[in-house]
């Protein structure tokens, strides 16, 4: 069933929107989803992505994905299943773009290290968290409007971007904005079809491209992949369509032939969750009890085996957790001598949020050269994280 132009009905219309925090007058051009695509591509922290780890640190190898390159494959792959959806693409191609706007440097061994760190210093935190630190990017930490602080983006976005929330921060939440982007995790109400859509797109992608950077960094081997029931199937797929096929090029196609599955199993299974639970309305979508988008369940145990095989056997290699235990340690000294000599931060950071919290604020914003080059010029010791003998 589709609505005002090509937007099904229960996708979410910009007309309708649940607007912003702070009113303001529409712009002649753009609805207010590109306009909340345009203010996050524009955004000082959107910049800073390019230089964030995704797995593999930057200087690690010029082809391997940053946090800048793993949004705007999530953008892509969200929009493409967004428009065979009849959902709104723009606000995918936002949510996208912003969801990781709050992770830290070095990835998530940055984002465990100053969860704990936080915590230690004051008990009464909720901690860290990338999801609720990007919604904080985008509502006071970005500085480039003369009348509210943060992007003022709509609701949508917002809700879209806040996909994971402890139930702690949840309530923080609440209790300054009441039925705001917070309330869903309390009331187990469910946000909007893009919003689910885009959590996984992030999903597709980040499995993809771990599987391509791991080949290419010389830390998982292929024949490795086929012990795993979807590459072995799209390994056998594509060398039934080119016998001849090896190498880089039979990796790019299985990943490929991957991806396009997800993507089509991703689209219909969807439409048959929709279809049964008959929402007429983006309202109803909230109400339905249970997410709307989802893999079918043949798609869906064959990427948890994916999953399961990525975390053991890539993201706990011993090459890639020696780095993540140098930038933890990165990350606590930082926060050590930031806490105790605060005037080492931009003035700005102390006056918003006294306390750990502006640490944390200063250090998640940072990119990975930068907290290297912070560390030095606080310590006087240079750190050099892994080796560099991978990709590029």
């Amino acid at each position: 069933m589709r609505g005002s132009g090509d937007l099904s009905t229960w996708a979410s219309d910009p007309g309708r929107s649940r607007g912003r925090r702070y009113p303001e007058v529409p712009a002649p051009t753009r609805d207010d989803f590109q306009r909340d695509r345009d203010r996050i591509v524009h955004s000082t922290a959107f910049r800073r992505l390019v230089y964030k780890t995704q797995v593999f640190l930057n200087h690690e190898g010029d082809l391997f994905r940053t946090r800048l390159t793993h949004s705007l494959e999530v953008a892509q792959l969200a929009r493409s299943i967004a428009r065979s959806m009849g959902l709104n693409e723009d606000l995918c191609e936002a949510i996208s773009l912003a969801h990781d706007l709050g992770h830290t440097p070095f990835g998530h061994a940055g984002q465990h290290a100053l969860d704990e760190v936080l915590r230690q210093a004051d008990p009464a935190s909720s901690g860290f968290e990338h999801n609720f630190q990007s919604l904080r990017v985008v509502d006071e930490l970005e500085e480039r409007y003369p009348d509210f602080d943060g992007l003022n983006l709509t609701f949508e976005s917002r809700e879209g971007i806040l996909k994971h929330c402890s139930r702690r921060h949840a309530e923080e939440l609440e209790a300054r904005e009441p039925a705001g982007v917070g309330l869903r995790f309390l009331d187990g109400t469910q946000p909007s079809l893009e919003a689910q859509l885009c959590n996984l797109a992030d999903e597709i992608a980040y499995n993809a491209h771990d599987i391509d950077d791991g080949v290419r960094s010389g830390l998982l081997d292929y024949e490795q992949l086929l012990a795993l029931s979807l590459p072995r199937r799209f390994h056998q797929e594509a060398l039934d369509a080119f016998p001849r096929l090896q190498g880089r090029r039979l990796l790019y196609e299985m990943i490929r032939r991957m991806l396009s599955e997800q993507v089509y199993d991703l689209a219909a299974a969807s439409s048959t969750l929709i279809a049964s639970r008959g929402p007429a309305t983006a309202d109803d979508v909230r109400l339905a009890g249970m997410p709307l988008i989802a893999f079918g369940d043949s798609m869906g145990s064959g990427l948890a085996e994916v999953k399961v095989f990525l975390r053991r056997a890539l993201y706990r290699h011993p090459r890639v957790v020696r780095t993540t235990e140098g930038a933890k340690a990165v990350i606590r000294r930082l926060f050590e001598i930031y806490t105790a000599e605060p005037d080492q931060m931009p003035a700005g950071y102390a006056r918003r949020v006294p306390g750990a919290r502006a640490v944390a604020d200063y250090i998640a914003g940072m990119t990975d050269r930068f907290a290297l080059k912070e560390h030095h010029r606080l310590t006087g010791v240079a750190i050099q994280l892994a080796g560099e003998e991978g990709g590029g």
